[in-house]
């Protein structure tokens, strides 16, 4: 199932501070991929289906300079094949002591129309990816190559990133303070809860301001808040 053009609006503009709360209210709490943080200029929310990449413990007989001249070869094949819009996610263990990828496959995978990258492995190449105006999330810089430590091995399976459980297809929304996972399956619902959330969070922040007290305003206890609220929506066009 696709993202809609207007479920991707929606989450462009919402936290993930916001949507951590709309997955708690699910019963869902291990969805905020950890130790995971965003490494490029890029500004905006990183918003897309994961694709996914799956790395083992690398062995040194298998992973030698050489496997990079089969174009088979999964991590090759995963920077080639993520479909445009969609967003490559890695599974490196969380373990940064080598780069899950560099400043080159990533700025191929912008060409190519990625949606961006998330990785809770490492990343070379990170003063030149600090630059990029592109959603690049990692556990932070790594000289040395991704064959040192990891081994790629599986392309769009079920994997694990930072501790969160990462299916194809999952929706991935990232902002400054990382990166969370939703069920496919919740996406326009969760996307239409997160922007009243956000709505009435601006009120509320508006009224602390002002002077207002939390208590009954939030969470809105007092029914004077849902008609304040109500007159402020009207106001402000939300």
């Amino acid at each position: 199932m696709a993202l809609s053009s207007e479920t991707i609006a929606k989450f462009s503009r919402v936290s993930t501070a916001t949507l951590t709360t709309q997955l708690f209210k699910r019963g869902l709490r291990n969805v905020f991929i950890q130790d995971v943080r965003r490494m490029s200029a890029a500004s905006g929310n990183l918003v897309g289906e994961a694709f996914t990449l799956r790395y083992i413990p690398a062995r040194e007989d298998l992973d030698q300079l050489s496997v990079f001249e089969n174009p088979e070869h999964p991590q090759r094949k995963a920077v080639e094949t993520v479909p445009p819009c969609q967003v490559l996610v890695m599974d490196c263990r969380r373990d940064a002591r080598a780069a899950s990828g560099g400043n080159i496959l990533l700025m191929r995978l912008k060409v190519r129309g990625v949606a961006g990258v998330v990785t809770d492995g490492g990343l070379r190449d990170s003063e030149a990816i600090g630059k990029m105006d592109f959603p690049v999330y990692g556990a932070g810089g790594s000289a040395p190559l991704n064959l040192a430590i990891h081994h790629a091995v599986d392309l769009n399976v079920p994997i694990g990133c930072g501790g969160v459980a990462v299916f194809p297809g999952d929706v991935i929304v990232g902002d400054g303070e990382g990166v969370v996972v939703l069920p496919e399956h919740l996406a326009d619902e969760l996307a239409d809860e997160a922007v009243e959330m956000t709505a009435f969070e601006d009120f509320v922040m508006e009224q602390v301001h002002m002077g207002r007290s939390i208590l009954g305003l939030y969470p809105a206890t007092d029914e004077r808040t849902l008609e304040d609220f109500a007159a402020w929506r009207a106001a402000n066009k939300r």
